[in-house]
């Protein structure tokens, strides 16, 4: 085995290799770019080696420079992650070359599986399903229905060149081939200049699931079960479980047999994924090989009790796979949410920043000790208090649970999602807990096109729908009791009279958009301390009582107790925006926001005039913070609705601004190349 490795990668992968190499002693380099020198991959390795700047190509993509720190540093192998260099061929060959171990599949495998041409003609050869199709170009429209009817209905007739949706047509007869192809074919010359058109088998209703392999230098290769990760939004994972809701076992043994047929053919060494498109009728084919250690790793460690870095490193080192097929185990369900640093409310966009709280739900499993299962895992490469760069991917921590079922499964995660706290950032979780909840989930009734189906106008607060709303109201008027026993026991107050002014009655003020309020009036039975407050709420559908025991400590965001008897996890919050009063209430993706206060209180507060925020149509401002890498337009220009404006970079993505109504540009007051923060002004129109 090894004695020192170089982890050529950042943030929560490079810490999870960090773990696994520790549990085997051996010693770990980090290598850190200047955005990275405080991160935690760089305090949990032994040694920490510089790159250079904060983007990518200038610190995280140097083959040279990783090469040489391995050279530095005595690492005698290089674990690459993924992302990055991971699945870079010439790179695993120049390491390999280098007498440096990769610690991933061979070179050869890497390219024979990176080209998407050259890896489906090798599944054909190893006898892999394969979308049927036709892959050149076709010079007529009868030409076209002979092939469709070749293939079998449906087909995707699509251009070349297309994008964007345009030169692309679903076929379900001999006319719509005919049509489509013709269509397809003059989108094509008019959107891209190139008219050439394909033909292939569209798969209804189809679902992502993919098979873990395993193989070894000695020619033993094993499947690891299957992954689920249908749950997706714009070809972005969001939520992955193992094993699949949707496959027969019947299925699952064919598919995995093709996978690992295909590893053999590739003489595939480490692990690595082989990606699945299935159809309704579990009709499957070949999408592409990942050769490298994937995201969603840890729900396959779950149900296999294998820890797959381990086993990478074994394998790297020349060592035989310790289990056989017939070893495999699948016990148990697990699910993974990425819990992605973008706000969900506003088109998630990417939100950057300093976590001013960073507090995981307690966890039972962890990374690297898959002696402890059935619990809460989580695997990050942050902590509290640090920054949230702009330079790289979203996702800042990955939670996982493990079930005895799926039903436990899911009841476990939607619980770890409203323990997990996460301010100064925003975060997916209120999105993840409405995916968790959406009947259709529930049921394992989804497909690829479940995000785009039932969010289609993007995510709103109003998505997020509370089974019992009155129990959120019910824990801030307890909330708010807490406070005012406390503060009636302080002493040397001016008013000795205030210790005893614990109103029994209250009014609960939810505050709504643009000052309508609701005002719900509540009883409060406070019994001995310790024991349980009783909450009577008058709901418009009548009152409900809430018996609340709550385990609340000062300045703790996260609460744990029971109501009704039934154990519960919720946040909360004092002092939302500008209101001090205000109480925050966060339980299974839903919020409330709300002022608790004395009955005559509320009536002097429903005569307060509801202050407009002010207008800022007249402004372009920045959305997220991020690189400002260009600005389209000039002062004094006209522009019209629709038209771009400016364009922002932020965790690789570029983010386009548009004007959102007919105007002239005034003054710019921001510069390309400048850093923006949230909500500054980039330009003033006239």
């Amino acid at each position: 085995m090894f004695k020192k490795i170089l982890i050529a990668n950042r943030g929560e992968i490079a810490c999870r290799v960090i773990q696994t190499a520790k549990k085997l002693g051996i010693q770990t380099v980090a290598v850190y770019s200047d955005a990275d020198k405080d991160a935690r991959h760089v305090q949990l390795a032994d040694e920490a080696v510089r790159l250079g700047p904060p983007p990518s190509r200038e610190s995280y993509l140097l083959a040279d420079k990783i090469i040489a720190a391995c050279k530095q540093t005595g690492a005698q192998a290089l674990h690459p992650g993924y992302g990055f260099l991971s699945e870079n061929e010439s790179f695993a060959k120049k390491v390999e070359e280098e007498g440096i171990v990769f610690i991933g599949p061979k070179h050869h495998s890497i390219a024979a599986m990176g080209d998407k041409i050259a890896s489906k003609k090798l599944a054909k050869q190893a006898q892999v399903n394969t979308i049927p199709g036709w892959n050149q170009a076709i010079d007529s429209a009868t030409h076209a229905v002979e092939i469709a009817k070749d293939i079998g209905y449906p087909v995707m007739i699509k251009a070349s060149a297309g994008g964007g949706g345009k030169g692309l047509r679903v076929a379900y007869n001999d006319k719509e081939a005919f049509e489509g192809f013709t269509a397809c074919q003059n989108e094509a010359r008019n959107s891209f200049g190139d008219d050439r058109v394909f033909i292939e088998k569209f798969i209804e209703e189809p679902r992502h699931i993919e098979i873990q392999v395993l193989g070894d230098a000695h020619g033993n290769v094993v499947y690891l079960n299957e992954r689920e990760c249908s749950i997706q939004r714009r070809h972005q994972k969001v939520i992955e479980e193992a094993p699949s809701p949707f496959i027969s076992e019947a299925t699952r043994k064919a598919m995995g047999e093709q996978a690992v047929a295909l590893a053999k053919a590739v003489k595939y060494q480490s692990a690595g994924t082989v990606e699945f498109v299935v159809g309704k009728d579990q009709s499957f084919y070949f999408l592409e090989m990942n050769t490298r250690l994937q995201v969603e790793h840890p729900v396959t460690e779950s149900i296999t009790g294998l820890d797959l870095v381990e086993l990478m490193l074994r394998v790297a080192a020349g060592e035989k796979l310790p289990l056989t097929q017939a070893d495999v185990k699948r016990e148990g369900w697990a699910i993974e949410c990425r819990i992605n640093a973008e706000d969900p409310f506003r088109n998630f966009l990417p939100s950057t920043g300093r976590l001013v709280r960073f507090q995981p739900p307690p966890q039972t499993m962890f990374a690297s000790d898959t002696g402890h299962l059935y619990g809460v895992r989580v695997d990050t490469g942050v902590y509290e208090g640090g920054e949230i760069p702009m330079y790289y991917d979203s996702m800042i921590a990955k939670l996982i649970v493990h079930g005895r079922d799926r039903n436990e499964a899911i009841a476990k995660m939607r619980e770890a999602l409203n323990g997990f706290v996460i301010r100064g950032i925003s975060s997916n979780i209120p999105f993840q807990s409405a995916l968790l909840s959406h009947p259709k989930f529930v049921a394992g009734d989804f497909n690829t096109g479940f995000i785009a189906e039932n969010y289609a106008q993007g995510f709103r607060a109003e998505d997020v729908r509370h089974d019992d709303p009155a129990f959120l109201q019910a824990l801030a008027v307890h909330l708010y009791a807490f406070y005012r026993n406390r503060a009636s026991g302080l002493q040397g107050q001016f008013w000795e009279g205030y210790k005893r002014l614990s109103p029994r009655d209250c009014t609960v003020c939810v505050l709504g958009e643009g000052g309508h309020n609701t005002y719900l009036p509540a009883h409060v039975d406070e019994t001995q301390p310790g024991q349980p407050t009783g909450v009577t709420i008058q709901t418009l559908q009548g009152e409900r009582r809430y018996d609340l025991l709550v385990a609340k400590l000062l300045g703790d965001m996260r609460v744990t107790g029971t109501v009704n008897g039934k154990p519960f996890t919720a946040q909360l919050a004092r002092g939302i925006g500008q209101n001090p009063l205000a109480i925050r209430v966060v339980h299974n993706g839903a919020q409330l926001d709300a002022i608790v206060m004395h009955p005559r209180t509320a009536e002097l507060h429903r005569l307060m005039p509801y202050k407009a925020p002010p207008d800022l149509s007249k402004f372009l401002l920045s959305p997220m913070p991020g690189l400002l890498v260009d600005v389209v337009v000039k002062e004094g220009q006209p522009v019209q609705a629709g038209e771009r404006l400016a364009v922002i970079e932020a965790m690789k993505m570029e983010n386009v601004l548009f004007a959102t109504r007919d105007g002239t540009v005034g003054k710019i007051t921001a510069a390309k190349g400048q850093s923006l923060a949230v909500n500054q002004v980039i330009m003033e129109f006239a």
